[in-house]
């Protein structure tokens, strides 16, 4: 029986945040300080061939105006980034200059005067001018516009023979779209240099410190011990603070130890769209061969990311589409292709699901396209193709008893019973008679948990008890706002039997704890989870030493509940937990634990992407309902069930709220949403253009949890952040496809898209 585990709890840092005393990272004033504003490119695509700052240094206020000659290590970033670009810009958004002022009005003046010359250059927006034979080159070091390490295989069985095997062969294509992260706090940092350490601190809105620290790093052309990264409580992210904190870190770094003075960068939201990643669009090209009787023979997926201007994280996100593209569909034959292509236009990043809403949304809505070729219901359809115990992934990883679990037949036939859909489809179908049509459509989907063959996957943990019984915990993944240090507080408070209330966990710093990597692929509870159960594990063995000379018993025969330290065989042979700690301090014994948790490098063949791709997987099926007005295109989401297996719920409270979230995301990825641009330039720029779901729009909500036994995670404990906000979408697509009775293969499901239907044309996007 768990004390806090399977426990709603509220989030440890919930007080702090609603009563205003949190501290973000505009909220950081430091005496002395200077702020920073960017000067940005004028074109998407342009040789630079003079900058003159003169005007604004002798601007009233300024106190110094840097570019690209001022950066004293190296100025390329990961991914192509500049701290400060020179030579060439090759989107909007790029940063050619840092106007650095006694307060932020004055920057923003002096940010209007430097004058910057170009000579512009032909461009290209999208993924079929960027593969055009005579298209411009964008660098110099990707012929064809080709993303480097971008392309990805997945090739499992013989497709010509999976081909040759089926009754009907069918071909379609699927498009999705820049969205934006549109997080509550636009980014901030402040970076602080010590002249005597020869060291620079950089505080902010900052989601993976050890990445930012690297790029501080080699900007000022300093070693990473002289770096000190701390994020601030950060107002949202979903994967948008990672390239652009460290871009913006590294130019306020250099600034603060050119200057020997606080600088502060914040972004307002305008630059912040310009600046900051999105999600990526994709194209994806499918050829299916199935069978009368509903099974699907083979697959074969081509899919294109447009990447932008810079490469951020495409050859990741590829990895992880190349392994998802084909679904959680038992396919005895597939071949997958996916890469890259580079485009003058904002650039594509980490956004919450890592290609798996885009990748989703086209496996998903091809299901129901083949479901009614067919004439089977999508139900019936999935239930006759979903993996189950006794099949392989994709990867060809096995699923079953004493493996991974796979629970999706069952999940299936649960929420189509809950939500009574094939019933609902009739009904809706029969009444759809005036304008205003209904519709109710299904999507599922399995999802690799953390890293897996995407990089190693390793994270450490510091657990430290004080002498007054308190814990200190530390990690180095970050709190965005998901509850992460609830969850983790949750998993030391039932490790070590002690109370939730005696926990502190303060902030990363990249000075006390070990690179664990970055706070993405929802590995945060179940990688660093793991790590926290082995510095409990450690403690726990130090303290029953101690408590075992005090009781004169085995160690090895106590345990630790309600902190009472008690014998298993006599429960009345125990000893009060101070009492214990007290006795360990006084006679040396260290009640601290680093650990190092991590599940290795994946067993995989990279060439064919055969082998064990993740540790585990998690399984999800929605079903979501709508009602469209046909006269004006406008949809209204009304009801959304979402289930999620979960291996075990660590916070259920929590788990909903991040289903209730992420359902909403996806609402606006699905019908309200897109970073739309013309010729490179952007036309949404605040979020007066670029709508997203508010309160008035959110639909009725149910969450199923699905428990599991996977030993895998803490306690089983599995991945709930990104899986909550990939499959919505398609389920809603796939509901008004079925109001309407018109496919449309192109996000989002927008007023003008719902209203031309399958007559929609747009330049670059075969219809």
């Amino acid at each position: 029986m768990y004390r806090y585990i399977r426990q709603t709890i509220p989030k440890i840092d919930l007080k702090a945040k609603v009563t205003g005393k949190a501290r973000y990272g505009g909220d950081i004033k430091l005496h002395g300080m200077v702020y920073g504003k960017t000067v940005y490119s004028k074109y998407p695509h342009a040789k630079i061939l003079n900058i003159d700052t003169s005007k604004a240094d002798n601007f009233p206020g300024v106190v110094a105006v840097l570019t690209m000659k001022d950066v004293m290590g190296n100025n390329e970033l990961f991914g192509g980034f500049h701290v400060l670009t020179g030579d060439k810009v090759r989107f909007i958004g790029d940063g050619i200059a840092l106007v650095l002022a006694k307060d932020l009005k004055t920057a923003e003046k002096a940010q209007k005067l430097v004058e910057v010359e170009y000579e512009v250059l032909p461009s290209v927006f999208n993924i079929d001018e960027a593969l055009a034979e005579d298209a411009p080159i964008i660098h110099d070091f990707a012929p064809g516009n080709i993303i480097p390490d971008s392309t990805h295989h997945l090739i499992k069985g013989d497709l010509e023979k999976g081909l040759a095997e089926a009754d009907f062969i069918f071909e379609r294509t699927y498009q999705t779209q820049f969205i934006e992260h549109a997080y509550i706090e636009p980014e901030a940092v402040v970076a602080i240099a010590d002249a005597y350490e020869e060291m620079v601190t950089v505080y902010g809105s900052i989601q993976n410190p050890f990445s930012v620290r690297g790029a501080v790093a080699d900007a000022l052309g300093w070693s990473l011990n002289q770096v000190r990264i701390i994020p601030s409580v950060i107002g949202g992210t979903f994967g948008g603070k990672d390239e652009i904190a460290s871009t913006l870190s590294a130019r306020a770094a250099v600034a603060a130890v050119k200057l020997g003075r606080p600088v502060k960068i914040i972004l307002s939201r305008e630059e912040s769209i310009l600046e900051s990643p999105k999600r990526h669009p994709y194209r994806f090209y499918y050829k299916v061969g199935v069978k009368k009787d509903g099974t699907i023979t083979a697959m074969k997926s081509t899919v294109i990311a447009q990447g932008g201007g810079y490469n951020n994280k495409a050859q990741f996100t590829n990895w992880r589409a190349a392994i998802h593209t084909s679904g959680a569909y038992r396919i005895p034959n597939i071949y997958t292709e996916v890469f890259g292509v580079f485009t003058n236009t904002i650039h594509g990043g980490a956004m919450r699901g890592f290609s798996s809403p885009q990748t989703i949304f086209g496996q998903e809505s091809l299901m129901d396209e083949l479901a009614e070729e067919l004439g089977f219901n999508p139900v019936e359809f999935r239930q006759i193709n979903a993996l189950r115990p006794g099949d392989t992934t994709p990867t060809s990883q096995p699923l079953g008893p004493g493996k991974i679990p796979a629970p999706l037949p069952e999940m299936i036939k649960k929420v189509a019973e809950q939500t009574e859909f094939v019933k609902r489809k009739e009904e809706f179908s029969r009444i759809n008679e005036g304008p205003i049509k209904h519709g109710i459509g299904m999507a599922l989907a399995m999802r690799g948990a953390g890293l897996g063959g995407e990089g190693l996957d390793a994270t450490g943990a510091n657990v430290m008890i004080q002498r007054d019984g308190s814990v200190v915990v530390r990690t180095g993944l970050t709190e965005n706002g998901q509850g992460l240090k609830t969850a983790h507080s949750q998993i030391v408070a039932e490790a070590l039997g002690i109370s939730l209330e005696r926990i502190i966990y303060p902030n990363v710093d990249t000075m006390t704890v070990p690179d664990g990597g970055p706070t993405v692929a929802s590995r945060g509870t179940m990688i660093g989870g793991r790590a926290l159960l082995k510095a409990c594990e450690e403690i726990k063995q130090n303290l029953f030493k101690v408590a075992g000379e005090m009781l004169d018993c085995s160690s090895v025969e106590l345990e630790i509940r309600d902190e009472k330290i008690f014998s298993i065989n006599n429960p009345e042979q125990s000893l009060d937990y101070l009492k214990v700690v007290d006795q360990a301090v006084s006679i040396g014994v260290m009640l601290a634990s680093l650990q190092w948790f991590s599940p290795g490098v994946a067993n995989l063949d990279h060439h064919t992407n055969q082998g064990e791709a993740f540790p585990t997987y998690v399984w999800g099926v929605v079903v979501a309902e709508v009602e469209v007005d046909t006269e004006t295109g406008k949809v209204e989401v009304t009801k959304v069930v979402s289930a999620h297996d979960v291996g075990t719920a660590v916070n259920p409270e929590a788990i909903k709220g991040q289903v209730y979230g992420g359902i909403v995301m996806a609402q606006g990825m699905g019908v309200l949403e897109e970073v739309e641009e013309e010729d490179g330039i952007l036309k949404s720029k605040n979020l007066d253009e670029y709508l997203i779901p508010t309160s008035m729009d959110m639909p009725e909500m149910e969450v199923i949890i699905v428990e599991t036994d996977d030993a895998f995670g803490p306690y089983g404990a599995k991945s709930i952040g990104e899986p909550a906000t990939e499959i919505p979408a398609a389920a809603i697509a796939n509901a008004i496809t079925h109001a309407t009775g018109q496919r449309i293969r192109y996000l989002p499901y927008n007023l003008e898209r719902v209203l031309l239907g399958h007559k929609l044309t747009k330049k670059g996007v075969r219809p």
